[in-house]
């Protein structure tokens, strides 16, 4: 299948035409306004310093209903015994540039080019990008970040510092979006870890239909909180 050099007019062709892998364009730019639209087509750009802009929607997709978290024993142990203050929207530009900072440390590459953090970063200024941080005597020990729109949330990346930092996030994010009444969390691409918390596979087509149901809800803009312990849940008793 053909791959589509996007022009200066906000367009996208149909993520149906992307082959499995994915990679359906390349080109544009990181706009809020193309970023917001590309989301919302079940698209995201993922590509490499010196690089085109890639826009993908690869198929199947990777997603976590929230009620379908699984939490490990040793997991729910760890977070029971309270070794993390978590925090939400309080360390944006931080948590995006440990992500940066972290695949490059592991040789892994990263997408996280600095065009992509001051992307991103608008969008959180905006109330559409999020972080979740978790910290130990003050300092950020790990963390994620996304984009949320509708009752959907794209997530993006994360990284840890300390044993099961950015696990302790995951959970709370999932915990925060079912408070919320969140009913998809896309998680792009398949790995283990993810696996590991109960996200499945699911066709593209399926995904985009789901995807545009969650959009008919109000997107919930501006800082998010926790108003209540994150791990309050049945789930942890």
């Amino acid at each position: 299948m053909p791959v589509y050099l996007l022009s200066e007019n906000l367009i996208f062709p149909s993520p149906q035409l992307a082959p499995q892998e994915g990679l359906l364009a390349v080109g544009g730019d990181l706009s809020q306004e193309r970023l917001l639209l590309a989301y919302r087509m079940g698209i995201f750009p993922w590509y490499s310093k010196d690089e085109p802009i890639m826009w993908w929607s690869p198929d199947p997709r990777l997603v976590l209903y929230p009620s379908e978290l699984k939490v490990s024993k040793s997991l729910k142990k760890t977070i029971k015994k309270r070794l993390f203050q978590v925090t939400v929207d309080q360390a944006f530009e931080s948590v995006i540039k440990a992500c940066a900072q972290s695949r490059t440390r592991m040789q892994e590459g990263t997408w996280i080019v600095n065009d992509m953090i001051a992307a991103y970063c608008n969008l959180h200024e905006s109330g559409l990008a999020h972080s979740v941080e978790t910290w130990q005597a003050g300092k950020l020990t790990g963390g994620l970040y996304g984009v949320s729109l509708g009752k959907c949330f794209f997530g993006e990346s994360m990284f840890t510092r300390t044993s099961n930092a950015s696990k302790v996030a995951f959970v709370a994010l999932v915990e925060l979006l079912k408070t919320l009444n969140f009913n998809l969390i896309d998680c792009q691409v398949t790995t283990t870890h993810l696996l590991s918390f109960g996200a499945r596979e699911i066709p593209r087509t399926r995904f985009l239909k789901e995807l545009e149901k969650s959009l008919e809800s109000t997107t919930i803009k501006n800082k998010w909180s926790f108003s209540t312990n994150p791990f309050s849940g049945s789930i942890f008793e």
